[in-house]
């Protein structure tokens, strides 16, 4: 599991990487330098999200994009003062090793083609963020995880909410005992999928799979990162409307019951046909609650015995301006620093280890032990 100790959660708001610039190449340690990324498909989230978030950074620049309409790319790099050097599609990506200006390529891509790009990426000298889920199955992952470790390249997975200031006061109150003994945890997350043909995440050969891989996994990471205990075994029920035409290749509900090893039960619902982001962790003397708890912005954080008197609670910002923001600038400062991420290759592999349980379970109908 992650470190979520006091110093861990200032790494993961972004916090400065405490080393010295002994062992560190001559490029890391110029003053101000900021590492170039390469933004690897220009979709809504690519696009519409990460790339407008690098004003906000203070360790990493937007210098390359990757795209397979010209058009777009070029566009796109006039907006944001990319060169067109810097452009690259999916064809001459490789090429992008001899760009000196590329430090990091960032994945925004559909699951199907994590691996591939991770694997290319780390083969031309790059380090690599790839988004959440980390691929389609857990040999995927551990393929992405070999490729850049024979490189010599880090990998980070964007699980966003590990840098969000509410997660991350939520995670600190859950561990100082405030609410005493953890005893239970739910989480519902879900929203309303829409069914357009050009929706890759309803085709399985893409997405590898429904709600639970796309956001079901924010509630898994919800229950792992509040409890702070990997979950020792799950068993699951699948709820799907097959004559709804969305789901003709995916799930629509999951529901998940997570074991810890402290007893701990964690209780889960992922859904592709309601709108919910919720959280809720209760000890023997209290509860903390968040609604929205993962969302792209709106967070509401409560704390208090019971929900008659619960306290909503504003968190210090932390120092970064947004949860992209840090997560961009944490990778960039493991590459100056040589540290490792706090949401490395390593924690994408373990959910979709806990993702393939959850479907054996759900088909098999049964308790899944966990390794």
């Amino acid at each position: 599991m992650i470190d979520l100790n006091r110093r861990g959660l200032m790494l993961a708001a972004g916090g400065a990487l405490a080393s010295g610039a002994m062992g560190m190449p001559a490029w890391a340690q110029q003053p101000g330098r900021k590492l170039g990324y390469a933004i690897v498909g220009l979709g809504g989230y690519g696009l519409g999200i990460i790339i407008p978030q690098f004003k906000n950074c203070q360790h990493s620049k937007l210098v390359a994009l990757v795209s397979g309409d010209p058009a777009k790319a070029k566009k796109v790099a006039a907006d944001h003062g990319v060169p067109e050097r810097g452009i690259y599609n999916y064809q001459n990506f490789d090429s992008i090793r001899d760009n000196p200006d590329v430090d990091i390529v960032y994945i925004c891509l559909p699951v199907s083609m994590h691996l591939e790009y991770t694997e290319r990426a780390a083969a031309a000298g790059k380090h690599v963020l790839c988004e959440k889920p980390m691929a389609l199955t857990s040999k995927e992952c551990e393929q992405m995880i070999a490729a850049c470790r024979k490189a010599g390249k880090k990998l980070m997975i964007g699980y966003r909410s590990h840098f969000e200031p509410h997660n991350l006061e939520a995670m600190r109150r859950a561990r100082s005992g405030e609410i005493g003994k953890l005893r239970y945890f739910r989480s519902e997350h879900g929203f309303t999928a829409s069914g357009g043909p050009d929706n890759w995440r309803l085709k399985k050969a893409m997405s590898g799979g429904g709600s639970m891989m796309d956001i079901g996994i924010y509630a898994l990471q919800a229950a792992r990162y509040m409890v702070g205990e990997e979950p020792i075994a799950v068993y699951a029920k699948e709820t799907t409307d097959k004559s709804d035409p969305r789901f003709r290749e995916v799930e629509d509900m999951i529901e998940f019951q997570l074991e810890f090893p402290s007893g701990v039960i964690g209780s889960c619902m992922s859904m592709y046909s309601a709108n919910q982001n919720h959280l809720l962790l209760m000890g023997d003397k209290g509860r903390i609650e968040m609604e929205p708890a993962t969302g792209y912005d709106g967070h509401k954080l409560w704390v208090g015995k019971n929900r008659s008197d619960e306290t909503l609670v504003t968190p210090k910002p932390g120092p970064a301006a947004t949860q992209w923001a840090g997560q961009l600038d944490h990778m960039s400062q493991c590459v100056l620093q040589n540290r490792e991420p706090i949401v490395a290759g390593e924690e994408g592999l373990r959910d979709i280890r806990i993702i393939e349980a959850v479907y054996r379970s759900a088909r098999e109908q049964k308790r899944i032990a966990l390794r």
